[in-house]
């Protein structure tokens, strides 16, 4: 394919997907911290920098259905074991493009946040902005391949309100003109799932973030 990981997403950001053939493209880490997989309709793209005839030679080895085997628990195990990294889900990759004027929903940009969401994002993201709103919190910032991410908090008392879905349609107006903003929701949060689809979010594959971390303890896994 012979492109950076950036650009395989600014592609499908647009919608131009990598060829649905079954295979596996293997690019350079876009930085130090961000490790991964995202599985697209029929081919995966592993960002890492190990070497990658033992990216394929692992994949090639594994006793399940080809289009799944970068998803398979075995193949994440070997490659956070190899790489010294820690995960915590795979989760539902969904993309929105920017929309212009101001957001419906009102929120205050908060200058010295404490909530845990946005401790969280700090150690995934760049330039983290936080803004809250009644019953919620939304956080930007530059993640993977330095794409703009969003993620949302919606207080228990303000559930089932549709404010997860307007904070997430609210931040489609933060980011710069014409960018694409991306999301990633647990492949068993229905709940954010549905919000993230219902503010105009498109999925696009799944993906897991290996991050550095404290890895599991020998025998942890037993």
């Amino acid at each position: 394919m012979g492109q950076t990981l950036g650009e395989i997403l600014d592609e499908a950001a647009c919608g131009r997907f990598p060829e649905a053939d079954g295979g596996t493209t293997v690019v350079r880490a876009p930085n130090a911290r961000d490790t991964g997989v995202i599985a697209f309709t029929a081919h995966s793209v592993v960002f890492t920098d190990e070497d990658p005839e033992w990216v394929h030679a692992l994949l090639d080895g594994a006793d399940c259905d080809a289009l799944a085997a970068t998803m398979h628990p075995r193949f994440l195990t070997a490659l956070l074991d190899r790489t010294g990294r820690v995960t915590d889900t795979i989760d539902l990759l969904t993309v929105a493009t920017w929309l212009p004027g101001a957001a419906e929903t009102e929120l205050r940009e908060v200058t010295d946040p404490v909530h845990p969401r946005a401790v969280s994002a700090r150690r995934r993201r760049d330039g983290v902005r936080v803004w809250e709103a009644d019953g919620g919190v939304l956080v930007l910032g530059r993640g993977v391949a330095d794409r703009w991410e969003v993620a949302v908090e919606v207080d228990e008392g303000a559930r089932h309100r549709g404010l997860g879905r307007e904070l997430a349609a609210a931040a489609r107006h933060l980011v710069p003109p014409g960018e694409p903003l991306w999301s990633q929701q647990a492949a068993g949060n229905a709940r954010s799932i549905r919000a993230f689809q219902a503010a105009g979010y498109r999925p696009v594959g799944s993906e897991v973030l290996l991050r550095p971390g404290v890895p599991w303890p020998d025998g942890a896994r037993d």
